[in-house]
């Protein structure tokens, strides 16, 4: 690759397996509800260390069917911070219940946990809390949701991967979502998700909901839809599941050089957790003046990203909520205002990083 070349943010993964499986299930037939998708789940929930998994259609349906599954629904709140992709907000209006929004860590970009004790009200009935860029989130949040009887939903779409204290992400609430959107950790050819969980009496509840509520072909019991995913994308992902732990390595060794290279610059760097294994989805900077980084690098021909830019809360959807206004979380709001990410996908070439090093660091502050 030529040195002028254009750095991306993230380049997809495509190899002669993958290709043999689309073909090998092509001829088969069965393009739907065969024995890819039952092994896919099956895998990828014993990989996360759940007891049960499906794979659905996308990351945000799998969030709905989460909160469907555990019932939420009009009158309810569910506590979830603002600082995270829409799509872990809009999923609580999209069940007619209140999403409450709270701050994130300063260190660590996750849902605080002292942030929800004082969130929670008589009408809160579930957390969902967003391993975001890949961090696992603070234990405590898990411990508070035992300790009230609130269910805490793992969204998972940027943490395949991670860890915490030797525990996967995807494994320490009721339920945890996951994207495979072609820019995640892992992906399956298009859009796709999976829903897998640690409690045995909401197996049968979620493999049911997303596929029409039925327990036989014309016998629906529960209230379900089509959140199917394909037979084609399901062994496209049991193939990239082979990849992940090597994937996962290489994003955290370029992480390291980013860090080591990075830590006399005054800039504002990203903090691992404790005891942590993070699955660096995002390499994400703080600068006081972004619009003049991300204009220096693209002068240097890399590509950079905002993840995200503006918090959940000031969102022009939630403009009458009572949390929809400027101030209502400070840090959130300061912290869109400066975030800044390079690229750390594991493709990324040995003099692609050194590229990527010499352009922030010849950045002026």
């Amino acid at each position: 690759m030529a040195s002028t070349d254009r750095i991306p943010m993230g380049r997809m993964h495509i190899d002669d397996e993958m290709r043999a499986t689309t073909a090998r299930i092509l001829d088969s037939g069965a393009w739907i509800k065969g024995p890819e998708s039952k092994a896919f789940g099956a895998e990828w929930a014993e990989y996360c260390g759940a007891i049960s998994g499906v794979p659905c259609s996308n990351g945000s349906v799998a969030l709905i069917a989460a909160l469907q599954v555990l019932g939420i629904g009009p009158g309810d709140e569910v506590i979830v911070p603002s600082h995270t992709y829409i799509a872990s907000a809009t999923c609580i209006n999209l069940v007619q219940a209140t999403p409450i929004f709270v701050e994130v860590e300063e260190d660590y970009y996750t849902i605080d946990p002292d942030a929800i004790e004082g969130a929670i009200t008589d009408r809160t009935r579930a957390i969902i809390a967003v391993h975001l860029y890949g961090q696992p989130v603070d234990p405590r949040v898990f411990e508070i949701g035992r300790s009230r009887g609130i269910p805490v939903i793992e969204d998972s779409a940027q943490g395949h991967g991670g860890s915490l204290n030797g525990q996967r992400i995807g494994s320490f609430g009721d339920i945890a979502t996951f994207s495979f959107f072609p820019s995640k950790n892992m992906a399956v050819g298009g859009d796709g998700g999976a829903i897998i969980t640690t409690r045995p009496d909401l197996t049968e509840h979620i493999r049911m909901f997303i596929d029409h509520g039925r327990s036989d072909k014309y016998r629906n019991d529960i209230l379900g839809t089509n959140f199917r995913l394909s037979e084609i994308q399901c062994g496209i992902g049991r193939v990239q599941l082979k990849h992940l732990d090597g994937w996962v390595n290489r994003r955290n060794k370029i992480a390291d050089r980013y860090l080591s290279s990075f830590e006399e610059l005054g800039l504002n760097l990203p903090v691992v957790r404790p005891s942590a294994v993070h699955a660096w989805h995002q390499f994400v900077l703080r600068v006081a003046d972004r619009e003049a980084f991300i204009k220096h690098m693209d002068s240097k021909g890399i590509s950079t990203g905002i993840h995200y830019p503006i918090p959940c809360h000031l969102q022009p959807i939630f403009a009458s909520h009572p949390q929809g206004n400027l101030g209502s979380l400070p840090f959130t709001e300061n912290l869109c205002d400066h975030i800044v990410s390079i690229p750390v996908f594991p493709l990324l070439e040995d003099e692609e990083v050194d590229r990527i090093i010499d352009a922030v660091c010849s950045f002026k502050l």
